[in-house]
C-alpha cells in the first residue's frame, strides 16, 4: 500500500523529530512518500530524504502554501490523494488544522491521535484523557490518520530517497495570512525536548513562575505548565501540557506544584522518568511519579536550581 505523509515544515525547515516519528508509524502501513510544502520547502525536502524508510519525497513550493495556511495545503493533498490509500501526519497543531479539511474534502473520517497501528485499517487511540484505549476500524477507501508521536520512536537517518518537485494547486482563497506573533526562545521546543520542567497552580504567581524557568535553564529543559497555571496567567498558552494542550514524552519530566489532574496526566504520563515536587503528599501526581519530593516548592526549587547550576 502507498502512504502519503505530510511532513512538519516551519519557515522552510523540517521538524525532524515529529516527522521521523511519524515515518516509523507510517512505514508499518506501506511505502511512504513524504510531502514537504511551504513558501520555501526545498531544504526540508532534502532533510526528509535522509530519513530511513522513505520511498520518495515530494516538494511543493508556492507563496500560497506559506504561513501554515491549512486550506491551500489541504487542496494540494487532495489533488495527490488518488495515488495513496493512507494520508497521514504527526498529530501536531498544523496537522490538526489540515487533516480534518482533507478528510472532509474526501468525504471520509479522520482518525486522530493514533498511538498504535494494528493493521492497515485498524488503529488504537487514547480516549477519556488516556484512561482507555479505543480500537477503530475504518472501512473508508482512504484512511486519514494523525499519529501521536510520543508513542513512536524516531526513524533513523541515513536514507537517500529521491526528491521530486511538484506544482501547487489553485489556492481556494478561503483564508489569508495577516501576521505571525512568535515568542522567541533559546530553550528546546516543548514537544521534542528530552527534559521538561512544568509548573502548576501551586507556583502561585506569574512572578514566581520564574523559578520554574530557572530550573529548566539549569537542566537545559523546555518549560511546560498545567492548564490551571495557564488559566491563572502564570504561563503562556503554548506552554500548556495536557489533554487540551501539548502531549510530551521526554526522558525526564519534572512536575512542580502540579496536583496531577487526569487532564494533565494525559499529556505527560508517557514520560520515561517523572519527578514530582509538591507539599501535598496526597496529590495524585505522586501515583504516577517515579520519584516524589514532599516539600515546599519555594524552598526546594531554588535549592535544586542552585545545586544544578
Amino acid at each position: 500500500m502507498a502512504v502519503l505523509l505530510l511532513a512538519e515544515v516551519t519557515d522552510g525547515e523540517l521538524a525532524m523529530d515529529a516527522t521521523a516519528k511519524a515515518v516509523t508509524a507510517a512505514a508499518t502501513l506501506g511505502d511512504v512518500t513524504v510531502l514537504c510544502c511551504g513558501a520555501s520547502a526545498a531544504a526540508a525536502g532534502d532533510a526528509a530524504s535522509k530519513i530511513k524508510g522513505i520511498t520518495k519525497v515530494l516538494v511543493a513550493e508556492d507563496a500560497s502554501l506559506g504561513h501554515r495556511l491549512a486550506e491551500p495545503t489541504a487542496a494540494l493533498i487532495v489533488s495527490l490523494a488518488g495515488d495513496y490509500e493512507h494520508i497521514v501526519a504527526p498529530a501536531t497543531t498544523d496537522a490538526k488544522n489540515v487533516l480534518p479539511r482533507v478528510a472532509a474534502l474526501l468525504d471520509v473520517m479522520v482518525i486522530s491521535d493514533v498511538s498504535a497501528v494494528v493493521s492497515s485499517d485498524t488503529f488504537e487511540r487514547p480516549i477519556y484523557a488516556g484512561n482507555a484505549i479505543q480500537t477503530v476500524k475504518s472501512i473508508d477507501p482512504k484512511k486519514v490518520v494523525s499519529f501521536r508521536t510520543s508513542t513512536f520512536d524516531a526513524a533513523e537517518e541515513g536514507g537517500s530517497a529521491p526528491v521530486e518537485t511538484i506544482s501547487a494547486v489553485a489556492n481556494p482563497g478561503l483564508s489569508e495570512w495577516v501576521e505571525d506573533k512568535v515568542a522567541a526562545s533559546d530553550r528546546p521546543e516543548l514537544t521534542s525536548a528530552g527534559v521538561v520542567v512544568s509548573g502548576g497552580r501551586g507556583v502561585g504567581s506569574k512572578e514566581d513562575f520564574a523559578m520554574i524557568e530557572k530550573l529548566a535553564d539549569a537542566l537545559g529543559a523546555a518549560v511546560g505548565a498545567s492548564r490551571a497555571a495557564v488559566d491563572s496567567g502564570y504561563a503562556p498558552n503554548d506552554w500548556q501540557v495536557g489533554q487540551t494542550g501539548k502531549v510530551v514524552a521526554p526522558a525526564l519530566y519534572v512536575a512542580v506544584g502540579i496536583s496531577g489532574a487526569i487532564q494533565h496526566l494525559a499529556g505527560m504520563k508517557d514520560s520515561k522518568i517523572i519527578v514530582a515536587i509538591n507539599k501535598d503528599e496526597e496529590a495524585p501526581i505522586f501515583q504516577v511519579a517515579d520519584y516524589g519530593l514532599v516539600a515546599d516548592l519555594f524552598e526546594a526549587v531554588p535549592e535544586l536550581t542552585k545545586k544544578l547550576s
